[in-house]
């Protein structure tokens, strides 16, 4: 049985002990679906101050949505749209500290002020992006954004 550990430590070592629970959730699997699940249950446990954290994965050039945690989301997002589709399209992370001001930004669930993606790389070609929305702006900071980029290269040797 799958055990949460309390995360009481520094922001640091608090990623670094969610990355050591999604190895344990996902080692050994090999079910796409069953990995994303857990891993986007697992990070809406552990982040804070959030409204929507999930996957959108790859079919031709556009982005279609996979597991998550949230309200019910946009299904398809095309390369070069939005956030999403921006971040897939440049294969680098964006982090948005005010979506109103992102052109083209999707809104899919109102209350999300700002957002962050991380392309998912796999062979040079993205698969995927993990996305996590705030209802806070500038709610995603640097540490955020490299252990989120570790968190989701974990992620993507199991896929």
């Amino acid at each position: 049985m799958f055990h949460v550990e309390m995360y009481n430590g520094t922001k640091e070592e608090n990623y670094e002990l969610v990355k050591k629970q999604l190895k344990a959730l996902i080692e050994g699997e090999t079910n796409q679906v069953a990995n994303l699940s857990n891993a986007a249950a697992l990070l809406n446990q552990f982040l804070e101050r959030i409204n929507w954290v999930g996957f959108y994965l790859m079919e031709g050039n556009e982005l279609v949505l996979g597991p998550f945690q949230g309200l019910p989301a946009c299904v398809r997002i095309p390369l070069g749209k939005g956030v999403c589709g921006t971040a897939a399209q440049e294969k680098r992370v964006l982090r948005v500290p005010d979506v109103h001001q992102f052109p083209g930004h999707i809104a899919c669930d109102a209350a999300s002020q700002s957002e962050i993606v991380i392309p998912m790389i796999k062979d040079g070609n993205v698969i995927g992006v993990l996305d996590i929305d705030s209802p806070e702006k500038d709610r995603f900071d640097e540490t955020d954004e490299k252990k989120l980029q570790e968190f989701v290269e974990v992620l993507v040797q199991y896929l």
